[in-house]
């Protein structure tokens, strides 16, 4: 049991978006220009919902905030369908790197389904090899700019689809071409991680990291199965780990603070025990319905709780379009929902660049080039 006090923390007046910042969890399909999107479309005869760039923009971001993770997955049969072309995969993959650059982002981990995007004739291994040309391109007008990033793929299998040998493979053909881990994404509930426990035993045979999506739609059997069958090292969302934990609140009346008494029950103490990240993403899961059991603000969600208490947190945007958010806006939103102050802020920053699927070595000097940064900031 831990004796939680709940004190605010005072907010600094800080430039966020000029701070360096590490992004886990960012879907390709899910970070396209509005601008782009109707372009493609065009040269591909897609049609849209809309072809004025401002007004297509609040169409996804008023589809993605239903509360329903099925409506928010049917928004990128849009992004998709413009992403079947080796032109169109690069273009969307060099601007996914530049905007990362332009939100503070110094490292990136892109996840996305190559199977998703052999429409028009491409192969597996050519959907991969033109989304890493883009962002190779990204990267290099990046460092040409005068500023760094490094941008790495994340490999993801539709969990719905019967493809998850074969994309595992996919993606350890890749390892050193750009793909630096594989996840699992899509409709959560009813497909649990076990589908492809021959693919995750394979991807730890060969010593390649996974993430797994759990924990957003489904709750607590899902993480389960991630961490056993899916041998997950980070957790996508995992934000329902949080139903695993019990607070009860009294008044510490010489303080005149409230103090919760925080148990953790099993699943949530062998998460937080050992590092295992949480991808969290609060206003996806506001979208989403994610912790609907909590409540339905920001303020509701249990980031503070699970940050509080010793999990590994991590603040990423999932699906930027969508959710009409950048990773300087998450931050922005914590900062005012809990007042979060420039420490906190570092430290869910380094727990992303602790989390990261490098090298030691290149995760030690993240995470210098970030406690540096701040440190100039202060």
């Amino acid at each position: 049991m831990t004796e939680l006090e709940f004190s605010p923390a005072s907010a600094s007046d800080f430039d966020i978006r000029s701070l360096p910042k590490v992004s886990l969890h960012d879907h390709l399909d899910g970070g396209l220009r509005p601008a782009t999107i109707i372009e493609l479309a065009e040269a591909v005869g897609h049609t849209l919902p809309s072809t004025d760039p401002v007004a297509l923009g609040e169409w996804f971001r008023e589809s993605a905030d239903s509360g329903s993770l099925p409506r928010y997955l049917e928004t990128f049969d849009h992004t998709i369908a413009v992403m079947q072309t080796r032109e169109g995969l690069f273009r969307v993959a060099k601007e996914f790197v530049l905007d990362l650059a332009d939100d503070g982002v110094v490292y990136g981990e892109v996840r996305w389904a190559p199977e998703q995007h052999l429409q028009k004739g491409l192969s597996l291994d050519e959907v991969v090899e033109a989304v890493q040309e883009g962002l190779e391109a990204g990267v290099e007008e990046v460092t040409a700019s005068g500023r760094q990033i490094q941008v790495g793929q994340l490999i993801t299998a539709m969990r719905h689809a019967d493809r998850g040998q074969e994309i595992a493979e996919l993606a350890v053909r890749h390892r050193d071409k750009g793909a630096v881990g594989f996840d699992i994404a899509g409709a959560e509930d009813g497909f649990l991680p076990s589908r492809f426990k021959d693919a995750f035993t394979y991807l730890a045979e060969n010593n390649f990291p996974a993430t797994v999506h759990a924990g957003e739609a489904a709750g607590l059997e899902s993480i389960q199965d991630a961490l056993v069958h899916g041998r997950a090292l980070r957790l996508g969302h995992g934000v329902r780990i949080a139903e695993d934990i019990q607070v009860e609140f009294t008044t510490d009346e010489a303080n005149q603070n409230d103090v919760g008494l925080v148990t953790l029950g099993h699943l949530a103490a062998w998460v937080r025990d050992r590092g295992i990240a949480l991808e969290l993403c609060p206003s996806s899961n506001l979208q989403t319905g994610a912790i609907e059991a909590f409540g339905d603000t920001v303020e509701d969600h249990p980031i503070d709780l699970l940050y509080q208490t010793g999990f590994r947190v991590t603040v990423n945007t999932d699906n930027r379009l969508m959710s009409g958010v950048s990773l300087t806006d998450e931050f922005e939103l914590l900062v005012e929902a809990f007042e979060y102050d420039l420490d906190d802020l570092l430290a869910l920053t380094l727990n992303a660049a602790e989390a990261a699927f490098l090298p030691l070595e290149e995760r030690e000097a993240l995470a210098d080039l970030i406690t540096e940064a701040y440190q100039n900031a202060r």
